[in-house]
């Protein structure tokens, strides 16, 4: 099939850059993906309750303050072209780091078919989401791992203006060294950018070899202002 648009604006990133990134601190800024209007267009459709197969008041559950929706399959578009973009290029810095960390890694080269091993493994559940934050909303630091298939990397895409839509609201990353304390890494992700970080771990060098390091993700506190985003993970869940 021809390239998207999407394709197109995957591929114009600076994927050398980007890895480099990734391996040092276990994320790193991805170029535009949405436009601006794009962004809008796809935020809108938070309010279309037939598009979601479930919602999340954070506050109930002590995940933070705000809500998230989880979309029903299909995905409108253009979720699913980007996750189709995204995927072979996440898919190389995935295996390295498992053959860092001496793991067998488990996925094929097509992510229809790592997703159809998701569903052998009783993992049918889609998890694209779309968050939606408020002034004084927040998002604790968690790890989004639904089942024993975890793909190691996924993608945020920031829906709001942080210039004209909100104050606050910072995606953080907090990586657990070892026997170190913790650091932490901060970022105000500009409208339609992507930001790529490690799901549930990454390795880093240690006086053995490598090791793996836990890395969790949130958000600061929205000071002002509303705030949407769109998370691709790329496994189904149980």
């Amino acid at each position: 099939m021809p390239p998207t648009r999407w394709d197109t604006r995957v591929d114009s990133a600076d994927w050398e850059a980007i890895t480099a990134e990734v391996n040092t601190v276990g994320g790193a800024l991805l170029p535009r993906l949405l436009t601006p209007r794009e962004a809008v267009r796809l935020r809108a459709l938070y309010r279309e309750d037939t598009l979601f197969r479930k919602t999340v008041d954070m506050e109930r559950h002590r995940y933070g303050m705000g809500e998230y929706r989880y979309f029903r399959a299909p995905y409108p578009q253009p979720i699913e072209h980007l996750k189709q973009a995204l995927y072979p290029r996440l898919l190389p810095i995935a295996r390295n780091w498992w053959a860092a960390l001496r793991r067998n890694p488990p996925w094929p080269d097509s992510l229809d078919d790592w997703l159809r091993m998701c569903h052998a493994a009783g993992q049918t559940q889609p998890t694209a989401l779309m968050l939606r934050y408020g002034a004084g909303d927040w998002n604790a630091l968690h790890r989004d791992l639904y089942g024993e298939l975890v793909f190691p990397l996924q993608v945020v895409i920031n829906l709001s203006d942080p210039v004209t839509e909100y104050t606050g609201g910072e995606f953080l990353l907090v990586e657990q060294r070892p026997r170190a304390q913790s650091r932490g890494t901060a970022m105000q992700l500009p409208q339609g950018y992507g930001y790529l970080f490690t799901t549930r771990d990454r390795p880093v060098r240690s006086a053995r070899g490598w090791s793996a390091a836990p890395v969790r993700h949130g958000l600061s506190v929205v000071r002002s202002g509303e705030r949407y985003a769109l998370g691709l993970i790329f496994h189904d869940a149980a």
